[in-house]
């Protein structure tokens, strides 16, 4: 594939960025990197009403957080309001298009008739060829000239060749009577002037696709490739909703999901790479094309997204999830580490990443290094610090003052120590975990001393047994 492949991604920003959206933008994303071509990001803001700078903001939040970087400045539809009229009066002047001075009434009342007959209810404006001798002084919209015969092919990378009878394609209004254009051609045009060569989107804008090549050919454009991708459902088989838990990519920031993890489980929404479920950012933008997009709607399972989740902590770089630990206690508005916390965060990582689906999960396995003195410790490990547990951490203490700290020599200290009381280090383990985390889970006992470091430890179990 050539660089001159431009996709976009075009949110409306009236909420925040919904999964669905998101997945269609790394879809864009993977296709322009994958192709070494380029990503664009339009804000389609055109419905003033809505539209909010806030939620602008939660979008471009979003597409941050999922680490989905776009090409050139922003594009805002709505300051383009005056190209988008401009097309509309090219098209006036030259005859593909036309005034059209009915009124709402007017069109109601065709409508009716209509109905009434048995007729098509679709529009046909007796202002199509009329003389402009005749036209009255009186507002007007600007309609498009449709065709009136023969059939429209919508050639789909996704859905495959749909075609669309044209005695279903009404004369479009492309300028509303106040001189606004409406979305569909500003769709066009914006694409048309920012290069867009592929249109990947959801599938619920397929049928927009033959009204929207309309406007394409009238003005001797080239129509870009179509790519529709199908929609997101819950468990359930219906159409994601809030009923099925977050829809917002920010609320899974905040729930803790890593945004490499995100990426992946998207990515396998909808689109498939023979039988590869876990896979990297980099072998995702080499693997991505839209032949292995499914037509079938995807079905979001949070048990999968947890599982791939877990498999990209597992392999992820420490200061890298530190940073991302961080990141998601600011999203989830909770308390921000300090240096030593995040130092011994990052510290712990190796024994943390193993087996932890979501950041707050690690985040509750590095409680003890999280933690400081005094130690509380909860109702288990308040039983397993009993008074006899408390005179063995007595004795042991001694051990370790002078011991190497290695995971090796802190083993045969351990054992040592236990096989002289005649018991196994299985029974240590319990009041050394409520020594050193104040909790019955925790990692490994070794692993826990090498992270707090010899002084902390030994400070840990002095307190306990005290």
């Amino acid at each position: 594939m050539s660089a001159d492949v431009v996709t976009r991604f075009a949110p409306s920003p009236t909420g925040f960025l919904h999964i669905g959206g998101a997945r269609t933008a790394l879809f864009n994303w993977l296709y322009a990197r994958g192709n070494g071509g380029r990503f664009l990001l339009r804000i389609e803001d055109t419905d003033r009403a809505r539209s909010t700078p806030e939620a602008t903001d939660a979008i471009l939040q979003g597409l941050s957080w999922l680490g989905l970087d776009h090409d050139g400045e922003i594009v805002s539809q709505f300051e383009n309001a005056p190209r988008h009229a401009e097309v509309a009066r090219a098209l006036l002047d030259q005859g593909k298009a036309y005034k059209c001075f009915a009124t709402q009434e007017d069109i109601t009342a065709f409508r009716d008739a209509a109905q009434a007959e048995g007729r098509s209810t679709l529009f046909r404006s007796p202002w199509r060829d009329a003389d402009p001798s005749t036209h009255p002084d009186a507002p007007y919209v600007i309609r498009i000239k449709a065709p009136l015969e023969g059939t429209t092919v919508i050639r789909d990378r996704v859905q495959g060749d749909v075609t669309i009878s044209n005695a279903q394609l009404d004369d479009m209004v492309l300028l509303r009577s106040d001189g606004t254009p409406v979305y569909m051609l500003a769709v066009v045009v914006d694409d048309h002037d920012m290069g867009v060569t592929h249109v990947i989107r959801g599938d619920d804008h397929l049928n927009n696709a033959a009204r929207q090549m309309m406007i394409y050919k009238a003005m001797g454009w080239d129509v870009p490739v179509w790519a529709h991708i199908p929609l997101i459902h819950g468990p359930d088989g219906k159409k994601l909703s809030k009923r099925h838990g977050a829809l917002g990519a920010q609320e899974y920031q905040a729930m803790g999901y890593p945004a490499a993890g995100m990426r992946n489980y998207l990515a396998r929404l909808g689109w498939s790479h023979g039988d590869d479920e876990f896979f990297t950012d980099a072998q995702a933008r080499e693997w991505f094309d839209l032949d292995g997009i499914r037509k079938s709607p995807a079905q979001f399972d949070l048990k999968k997204l947890e599982n791939i989740c877990g498999q990209h902590i597992a392999i992820s770089e420490d200061a890298a999830l530190r940073r991302e630990c961080e990141a998601y206690l600011a999203a989830a508005g909770l308390p921000a580490l300090d240096d030593t916390r995040a130092a011994g965060l990052e510290r712990a990582m190796y024994c943390l990443k193993e087996r932890a689906k979501t950041l707050p999960e690690l985040l509750e396995k590095a409680h003890f290094v999280l933690t400081s003195r005094p130690i509380e410790q909860d109702e288990k490990a308040q039983k397993a610090l009993d008074p006899a547990s408390k005179a063995l951490l007595t004795e042991l203490t001694p051990h370790l003052q002078d011991a190497s700290w290695s995971k090796e020599t802190l083993e045969e200290v351990m054992n040592g120590f236990a096989a002289a009381h005649d018991t196994k280090f299985g029974k240590l383990a319990g009041p050394l975990r409520a020594a050193l985390a104040g909790r019955a889970v925790t990692p490994s006992v070794f692993d826990m001393m090498l992270v707090l470091g010899r002084d902390e430890t030994l400070a840990r179990l002095t307190d306990a047994a005290a």
